[in-house]
């Protein structure tokens, strides 16, 4: 666990959830939420509807929705650098 300077203030939240044994559960929901948000954030900047994008992705429109679904986190690398493309972008990915 961190040491805090100020002794009032509990652990660091990072810390409880390595404690509760849910910091990669929780990280990995944390991710698709982000990449989904941003997903649908370039898909409106460059007005692109869902079947649109799902015609670039060359997927169904079934599969886009998953995608895009926050709390679905089966989604592929595939599937992530298509739809990255599909919009002029790449995934960067990195072992820290």
């Amino acid at each position: 666990m961190s040491k805090r300077k100020n002794p009032q203030i509990g652990p660091l939240f990072e810390d409880w959830l390595k404690e509760e044994g849910i910091h990669e559960s929780a990280t990995n929901a944390s991710i698709k939420r982000v990449l989904a948000w941003q997903l649908e954030q370039a898909m409106k900047e460059q007005n692109l509807s869902k079947a649109e994008m799902a015609r670039r992705m060359d997927t169904s429109r079934p599969q886009l929705d998953r995608l895009l679904d926050p709390k679905n986190e089966g989604v592929t690398l595939d599937t992530l650098t298509k739809a990255a493309a599909a919009i002029g972008r790449k995934v960067r990915l990195e072992l820290v």
